[in-house]
């Protein structure tokens, strides 16, 4: 850091002080023993020489060219420098040049405690030179000379002083996030008194703190600006951003091969910056750059990432580099087997997670057996190209198989008694957009053939019972759902949260077409609050208790097969699923203390309650009243949870009220 605000370095010399600004009143100075030097006159000036002592150059006797000679060194001790001459001191007074103002007396008191030439004492030129010293030290003083002067008592000792002017203001500029009143806050205390270097450098320390806590971590005070009238301007250098690049690593760990030539990458830079926060002509800050570097992370296309700085054009600006190293981001994987239902198939998988450098993700996944052709095909682009609100788009088409846990056992379909099979062709897809911190909101469409099915896949039109499966009475219903969902999330962490709260809402409004004519409106809501606590001692980590209350109801026609299920993993633990019952509406109410045991494992202790709000009746068919599911039921019980890469993993053991017991397994939390 450059000050121009007059910083002296006593020397022995001899000069004349009208080169000083602050001096430009100041009478011509006396001749001194020692004094500061004055700064660099800003017009030509010729200075009038002081008296140098010469010594009589000695004639170099004709050199004689010989043989080299090697010299044994001398024993003989150097001589020792010769005793500088002390003078006895009769006076010491202090000063100020002809033409300025009396010193004030406190300052001259602070001149007083500063020197240690005293009357009665000896002095020498080396300790006028550190008294001099001492003088700049107290910081109130721009010039310093000391004149000794032989009188009947002995050598008086005046020390010309000129002090700083009094402190009128302190401005800066080249700020930008400088908040107001900060400079008023360091500063203002010395308004209006002499200025001290001393105090006026510790403000300037203090502002620079200011700015290191605020996260800004480049700025300084590059420069001071004084005027002998009393004003001070600070330039401030604050860390301007110039440019951000991208920067790939590779496997070496550097941005450039061996030519030279900078690392390839696969992801385009616009998705790395558009992640950013920062923005060029912004002030650089270490905390919004940490924010920034997280959520490039988070996108999940890189193993390591890491901020380079760089010099730019204008030195008080910087470059800033995100390097990052990527990972692989697509796989596929191929496999048979055999299954009692489906006889003999084959599945295949594909992932990809950057396709095109763009982070859109394509996967694919097919299974082709003997009786059917299973398929999911899926992409999403999380952020819409040029589109500043952030809107991700969704889409899918798929032919989906799955057990009904609404048709369970005892009473199936068919001469067999079979499970139905619920068969799902559609498409759909989706648009999403964060409205504010934490808050997201969702539109979609999708559609869907739904038929039930026996394990030949034929279509099946009631259960063995004779009640209706489908709607439309022909075993295949057709569902066009307009769909809107809206999430506030406040935890302080999305993954392991001890404190906030989580609120959804989804609804879904069919629109009647094709088979069936379905006319309905389903509404599901979920309340999470989370807060601290801290009951074991294990391991050091995040306790909570964690509490979550659901509820969904549907109003219009219901098709049997989308009545709520309650019981299982995902609903009340300890149960099988679906067998506590399945109705147009529901209640769940869920407890857990989470708690951690050592490492990356954790611990839960859970409580389950769930009712159907004696809604099993109407359901078309009364699936869970044929099949005397109770309704509402509860489970209790611990599980582990082990922290993956994938999130958590997820293992409960539970008991039932009615006596029965689960092991689930699961990704990520239940809520």
């Amino acid at each position: 850091m450059r000050i121009n605000l007059l910083v002296f370095t006593a020397i022995a010399a001899s000069s004349t002080l009208l080169a000083n600004p602050l001096l430009a009143k100041a009478a011509p100075a006396k001749q001194e023993i020692a004094q500061a030097p004055t700064p660099q006159p800003t017009a030509p000036a010729t200075p009038t020489p002081s008296p140098q002592p010469t010594t009589p150059a000695t004639p170099k006797p004709t050199e004689t060219p010989s043989s080299p000679t090697f010299t044994l060194p001398s024993n003989t001790p150097a001589p020792a420098p010769a005793a500088e001459v002390q003078v006895l001191v009769g006076e010491v007074a202090i000063k100020t040049p002809e033409g300025q103002a009396p010193l004030p007396p406190e300052l001259q008191q602070r001149v007083y405690d500063a020197i240690a030439t005293k009357p009665g004492r000896t002095v020498t030129k080396s300790q006028l030179q550190s008294d001099i010293n001492a003088i700049f030290a107290t910081g109130f003083f721009s010039n310093v000379q000391a004149e000794p002067e032989d009188t009947d008592i002995g050598v008086r000792v005046t020390f010309f002083v000129l002090p700083n002017p009094v402190l009128k203001s302190v401005n800066t500029e080249g700020t930008k996030v400088l908040e107001a009143g900060v400079i008023d806050r360091i500063f203002g205390s010395q308004i209006g008194k002499v200025t001290n270097l001393k105090d006026v450098q510790t403000g300037v320390k203090e502002l620079e703190k200011y700015y290191q806590d605020k996260g800004y971590v480049l700025a300084q005070v590059v420069d001071i600006k004084a005027t002998p009238e009393g004003n001070i301007n600070l330039v401030v250098s604050e860390g301007v951003i110039e440019d951000i690049k991208v920067a790939f690593i590779n496997e070496d760990g550097k941005t450039v091969d061996k030519d030279g030539k900078p690392v390839p990458g696969n992801t385009r830079d616009f998705i790395i910056t558009r992640e950013l926060t920062i923005k060029e002509g912004e002030i650089f800050n270490k905390n919004t750059v940490q924010s920034d570097l997280q959520k490039v992370f988070a996108l999940g296309l890189f193993e390591d990432l890491n901020i380079g700085l760089a010099p730019g054009t204008d030195p008080r600006k910087v470059i800033v580099t995100v390097n990052v190293k990527e990972r692989n981001t697509g796989s596929i994987a191929a496999g048979a087997g055999i299954s009692s239902s489906t006889g003999l198939f084959g599945t295949v998988s594909f992932q990809q997670q950057n396709l095109g450098g763009n982070n859109q993700k394509l996967g694919l996944d097919v299974q082709v057996g003997e009786r059917e052709l299973l398929f999911d095909l899926n992409f999403t682009d999380p952020w819409l190209a040029g589109d500043p609100n952030r809107t991700s788009f969704t889409a899918n088409i798929f032919n989906r198989r799955l057990f009904s846990y609404v048709f369970d056992s005892p009473v199936g379909i068919g001469a067999n008694n079979d499970t139905p099979r619920i068969n799902r062709l559609g498409t759909g897809f989706s648009f999403s957009r964060p409205l504010g911190a934490g808050t997201t909101a969702s539109l979609g469409l999708r559609y869907e053939r739904v038929s039930i099915t026996d394990s030949n896949n034929a279509i099946a039109t009631t259960d063995s019972l004779g009640n209706p499966l489908t709607t439309s009475g022909t075993g295949q219903d057709d569902l066009l759902l307009l769909q809107f969902a809206y999430a506030n999330d406040q935890r302080d962490n999305p993954i392991k949260p001890s404190s906030g709260s989580v609120f959804r809402i989804a609804t879904e409004q069919s629109i009647p077409v094709g088979l069936g004519s379905i006319f309905l409106n389903r509404v599901r809501a979920s309340y999470s609050y989370f807060f601290p606590v801290k009951l074991l001692n294990f391991s050091e980590g995040t306790q909570a208790l964690a509490f979550n209350i659901q509820a969904g109801t549907v109003i219009g026609t219901l098709p049997p097969y989308e009545a709520f299920q309650l019981g299982g993993s995902n609903s009340v633990r300890g149960w099988d699923e679906g067998k506590i019952g399945s109705g147009r509406s529901f209640g769940i109410f869920s407890a857990e203390y989470r708690f951690p045991v050592f490492n990356i494992v954790g611990g839960v202790l859970f409580f389950d309650y769930g009712t159907d709000l004696g809604s099993a009746s109407a359901v078309p068919g009364n699936p869970a009243g044929a099949r005397n599911k109770p309704g509402s039921g509860a489970g209790y019980g611990i599980g582990v949870r082990v922290q993956s890469p994938l999130g958590a993993i997820r293992v409960d053991y539970g008991l039932s009220s009615n006596g029965g017991t689960q092991f689930s397994f699961g990704l990520g939390e239940k809520f």
